[in-house]
């Protein structure tokens, strides 16, 4: 569906969006709103590209509003604050991820998990509180509340940090929630993508041993070496499956590619969990008898709130997690999103938002 009319704020902004289903993106002229009372307004320097970026600017979920800036692993540095702001000063390094804004007062926002508000308002494609469109970080500039803006480490560079801000936080909250996170928990971590390689890196840094399971045997060398997976299985060996069959204390499948079930809740342990993190375009078909037999569950996580987002970061920092990237000019991202889609990244493409964003007029 498409937007009204642009509601016109005072702060001319530059950047890329999709008009229509077709997906294709190119150079647009909006404007920001005014930096608020309680506002952080910052340059963009880098933002991540998410494979719920693809669907969005396809319409695949059937909620994008067009014409749509993508983005929300938004990462920059802080030109202006409000005069209410208490947390961010001039200059800092700050980020954006899925959400800026959220009702603030139901139950799941009380509980510092404004992700799960009825009310939650995307980064991108969604509708804000004065009933203008939200733009993502496929642009020059960005202004949230600060409620919804997270301070980056100096130690954390900013390019490997965009990823962490959607990528990062999704892998980082289910570890956690689902007590995953427990020293010498045996976590299996389902496709070695975006969201693979940082739950790989993550579940270790938590003390985990952790089994990557894929269907391409030329990932092995990587798992293992560089990203510190203890062992790794090929779904497709039905030899390597069966004999890795309940040793698993949960698992985080992060495809998003239609897939099989079974297999996967055949590694679990008695009463664990198989966690989905990735969101595959069709309805995966789910047998209850084996869960029945070990009382086992199918689960799900979503991003997290603001102080689990901030949490993740601040842990990152303390142990060097970064994301593998491929940092990208704007003027690819048309070709990034048609690599994207064949999984044909390793394993985030960044764009480089202020060296490479450039004004047509």
């Amino acid at each position: 569906m498409s937007s009204l009319p642009e509601k016109q704020h005072p702060k001319e902004a530059f950047g890329w969006a999709a008009r229509d289903t077709s997906g294709h993106l190119s150079p647009f002229k909006f404007s920001r709103r005014a930096t608020g009372e309680k506002d952080v307004a910052f340059k963009v320097l880098y933002c991540g590209i998410c494979h719920s970026d693809l669907h969005f600017i396809k319409n695949d979920w059937g909620n994008s509003i067009y014409p749509l800036v993508p983005g929300h692993e938004i990462v920059g540095e802080v030109t202006e604050v409000g005069s209410k702001v208490e947390k961010f000063k001039v200059g800092e390094r700050v980020g954006v991820g899925c959400m800026v804004g959220s009702c603030r007062s139901c139950d799941n926002c009380a509980n510092n998990l404004e992700n799960y508000c009825p009310q939650m308002i995307l980064t991108y494609a969604g509708n804000y509180y004065d009933g203008s469109i939200t733009y993502g970080g496929y642009s020059s500039t960005m202004v949230a509340d600060e409620h919804f803006i997270v301070r980056i480490p100096d130690n954390l560079p900013l390019d490997t940090t965009a990823p962490l801000l959607c990528a990062g936080i999704t892998v980082y909250s289910a570890l956690r929630y689902y007590g995953l996170d427990r020293p010498g928990s045996h976590v299996g971590v389902v496709g070695l993508g975006g969201l693979g390689h940082l739950a790989v890196k993550f579940a270790k840094a938590m003390g985990a041993k952790v089994t990557v399971i894929s269907t391409s045997p030329n990932k092995k060398k990587e798992a293992i070496d560089n990203l510190g997976a203890d062992s790794f299985l090929i779904s497709r060996e039905q030899d390597q499956m069966q004999a890795a069959m309940g040793t698993m204390d949960g698992i985080l499948d992060t495809v998003s590619a239609l897939h099989l079930l079974p297999p996967l809740i055949g590694l679990l342990k008695s009463h664990s969990n198989l966690i989905v993190v990735g969101i595959p375009d069709k309805p995966l078909e789910l047998p209850v008898l084996p869960l029945v037999l070990g009382r086992k569950a199918v689960a799900a996580s979503c991003v997290g709130g603001m102080k689990e987002t901030q949490e993740m970061i601040n842990f990152a920092a303390k142990h060097d997690i970064k994301s593998e990237i491929e940092v990208i000019p704007v003027y690819y991202v048309n070709t990034a999103m048609e690599r994207l889609a064949k999984a044909d990244v390793k394993y985030r493409f960044v764009i480089d938002i202020g060296n490479t964003l450039k004004d047509i007029s």
